[in-house]
């Protein structure tokens, strides 16, 4: 017999909001009995339950930290009186996949992330959630994920990979995929190669520059799903481990005073975030997962008005790839929060929008403390650029919009021949085979979130062409996705994509395609009769897959001017012609 009185009687403690159906009562005690198979106790299933969703895959360094991270998130909402249960999920290495069929599967894993991490927490009542995250789409996932739930969470990003150092300088992947273009144009010999891709990646982390990863993670301060300063920590520093810690004790938190993730992920909120892009050159990828944040959130935001938030805001960050200094060296100079302060002076962010932790982002950037002598955020009356790291095109190229990235280059406009490919493997080759010529249009279609389908990432490419030296005198123009590590004059996510029968459809080799940034234009210079006839002559292509989850996520997902979200309701293109067996 016990030597205290039976659970079943006992009052429910008021943060187990959700849990108590799971856990309370006589009626509860199979679930009960379960999990004291696992180590559970009486007292453990009396406190409110908070998930612990972690992204640990042994496929990348990106995640690698993730483990250790979740034991010190587990101490610390223990600590604070709750009772974490960790579970996993699935994350896709763009950098490990780049350039093969793989990387088809990198968008369509931030659906799957943010549908495990939903089907999780409702299938066992959590009360809240602390969710760890690092490659690209496991960030956006998990903020998505919070968004359909709405219960007590936060988000901890694991943080930057150290650079490596390689003859006396900073590396990073970007240097190794750029590297591969110089070793087929014969200016990098095969043992440099190897040397430097022995170096490039040093330990634990995502990628070091503002390529996704950390485009993300800093927009996640932005918005105030993360506690501010926690996810600039690098990832091999012991501080990361604290902030672990820390993050787990504000997880119960959230969960007594019932802050929920609606209250904070506001369209103030969004705003921030897309400024935060912006102000520090960050990936267009930052658009496509706003976007799909924003539409979780039941929060209207369009592609154009992330557009016009990024024209108004200057470029205050020297970040690769169109800078000077990699992550590690923004979290020395004092972190993100330094771009907040300077953002805040012409108000060009909402400071009074709320955060995790309790404060205003006026309140975290007043508190940020500046190393002396940085140079890695500029003052905002002297910005590396007075407007920001990307903007929005229309045009009759691509009449629902496409995003080129302003950041690390100067030309503004553009006139050149097509050169067509329907698939990046194509144009690959062509590159290698140094069929590119300088002032063409290169032209990479179908692939796109329902034709490729998963909207592949082209920084296979674009490295290889920045590599053998064209990055300054060629253009790419495609309706998939580009790297945080690209940088040129690239244009990407054109809707409608050509799989739906958008114009780049039309596109034929020779064809003087015209990008003229000043007027948010890019127009193919075709006749429209000639356009219409080839029209009329144009064929859907055959699905690329009869079966599983790409065939699910062609049926299912949205143009990339709304999110490339997947929703039953979605029309993906108004007016266009549907793919047979594809809705």
């Amino acid at each position: 017999m016990p030597d205290r009185p039976l659970p079943y009687g006992l009052p429910t403690d008021p943060a187990k909001r959700h849990s108590a159906a799971l856990t309370d009562g006589p009626d509860r005690a199979p679930a009960r009995a379960m999990l004291k198979a696992i180590g559970f106790t009486d007292d453990d299933l009396a406190r409110p339950l908070i998930g612990v969703a972690t992204t640990w895959i042994e496929t990348m360094p990106c995640n690698w930290n993730q483990r250790e991270l979740a034991e010190q998130v587990k101490a610390g909402i223990r600590a604070a009186g709750g009772t974490p249960m960790e579970f996993d999920t699935i994350a896709i290495s763009d950098g490990v996949s780049m350039g093969t069929e793989g990387m088809k599967a990198s968008l369509v894993s931030r659906e799957v992330i943010a549908d495990s991490i939903e089907l999780v927490a409702r299938g066992h009542l959590f009360d809240g959630l602390v969710c760890l995250v690092g490659c690209d789409k496991t960030i956006p996932a998990a903020v998505m994920a919070l968004g359909r739930l709405d219960i007590p969470g936060v988000v901890l990003y694991n943080g930057t990979i150290l650079p490596g150092r390689f003859r006396g300088r900073d590396v990073t992947v970007q240097t190794v995929f750029e590297a591969v273009g110089a070793y087929e144009a014969g200016t990098m010999s095969g043992q440099d190669l190897w040397e430097l891709e022995n170096v490039a990646c040093p330990g634990a982390g995502a990628c070091g520059g503002q390529f996704t990863a950390n485009t993300m993670s800093t927009a996640l301060e932005f918005l105030g799903i993360s506690p501010a300063g926690l996810n600039g920590i690098p990832a091999p520093f012991p501080e990361k481990l604290e902030a672990a810690r820390t993050t787990g004790e504000l997880a119960v938190r959230l969960v007594r005073e019932d802050v929920r993730p609606r209250s904070i992920v506001t369209r103030q909120a969004l705003e921030n975030a897309v400024a935060s892009v912006a102000a520090t050159g960050g990936s267009t990828n930052g658009l496509l997962h706003l976007l799909a944040i924003a539409r979780e959130f039941g929060v209207p935001l369009t592609i154009d008005e992330f557009g016009e938030i990024a024209d108004r805001t200057p470029i205050l960050a020297d970040l690769v790839p169109g800078g000077r200094f990699v992550a590690l060296d923004i979290h020395r100079a004092g972190g993100v929060a330094l771009v907040m302060r300077e953002l805040l002076k012409r108000d060009l962010l909402h400071g009074d929008a709320r955060t995790v932790d309790g404060r205003t982002i006026a309140e975290v950037a007043s508190a940020v403390h500046e190393t002396p002598g940085q140079e890695v955020v500029r003052p905002i009356d002297r910005p590396l650029k007075e407007r920001g790291g990307l903007t929005i095109l229309h045009g009759s190229l691509a009449p629902d919009g496409c995003v080129i990235k302003l950041a690390g280059h100067e030309r503004r406009q553009f006139r050149g021949p097509a050169r067509v490919f329907d698939s990046e493997e194509a144009s690959f080759a062509a590159v290698k085979a140094r069929q590119i010529q300088p002032g063409d249009c290169v032209v990479i279609r179908y692939e796109g979130p329902a034709g490729g389908p998963g909207m592949r990432e082209m920084l296979h490419v674009t490295a290889a062409l920045v590599g053998e030296g064209l990055g300054d005198s060629i253009a790419l123009l495609t309706d998939g996705r580009f790297s945080g590590a690209t940088h040129g004059l690239m244009i990407g996510h054109v809707a409608p994509e050509a799989a739906l029968g958008g114009p780049i459809a039309l596109v034929r080799d020779g064809d003087p395609i015209v990008i003229d940034v000043d007027r948010h234009a890019v127009d193919l210079d075709v006749p429209p009769d000639e356009l219409e006839r080839r029209r009329a002559a144009w064929q859907p292509p055959a699905p690329h897959y009869a079966g599983g989850v790409f065939a699910k996520y062609v049926a299912l997902v949205s143009s990339a001017s709304e999110g490339a979200v997947t929703d039953p309701g979605a029309r993906r293109v108004a007016g266009a012609t549907a793919i047979p067996g594809r809705g």
